[in-house]
């Protein structure tokens, strides 16, 4: 029942709008099932179990969210058919939505709108690794999906 176009449509705008992305930008949205996320897993970060999500990021950002030094770099950064910024892909496990909202006590829909926005925030430089950066990103994510109405 989750309307998976419905939802990236929602909430890749909100991420480009909310960290003020200052171009038209490309983004991939890759849904799967847990095997195929965990093959990608293995062969990107030699991890060999299934993922929720996963963040293919196209820019080097030295600052998150800063855009300063794109254009510098038009060929690197920008589709020459579309002449869109290209920040990367995203690859979401189907299966990881579903376990996860069940887990949680929330929608899939919900699941789904926060995964999306969780790696958005990848794609714009932001990690998790330590908890600064950690609170950083509930804080934006948390944000992000209050702009267009998904709440817990």
């Amino acid at each position: 029942d989750v309307d998976y176009e419905k939802v990236a449509n929602d909430i890749i705008p909100a991420a480009l709008d909310y960290e003020k992305c200052p171009y038209e930008a490309e983004v991939n949205l890759i849904l799967t099932d847990n095997d195929a996320i965990q093959e990608i897993n293995r062969d990107y970060r030699q991890i060999d179990r299934p993922t929720d999500v996963l963040s293919f990021p196209m820019i080097d950002f030295e600052k998150e969210s800063d855009f300063s030094h794109v254009e510098e770099a038009v060929e690197d950064y920008f589709n020459p058919e579309t002449g869109e910024l290209m920040l990367g892909d995203i690859v979401i496990s189907v299966d990881k939505v579903e376990e996860q909202a069940e887990k949680y006590g929330h929608s899939q829909t919900r699941e789904l709108a926060f995964l999306t926005a969780h790696s958005m925030l990848h794609l714009f430089g932001y990690d998790h690794m330590e908890d600064g950066e950690r609170l950083v990103m509930e804080e934006k994510q948390k944000e992000i999906l209050e702009t267009r109405g998904y709440t817990r």
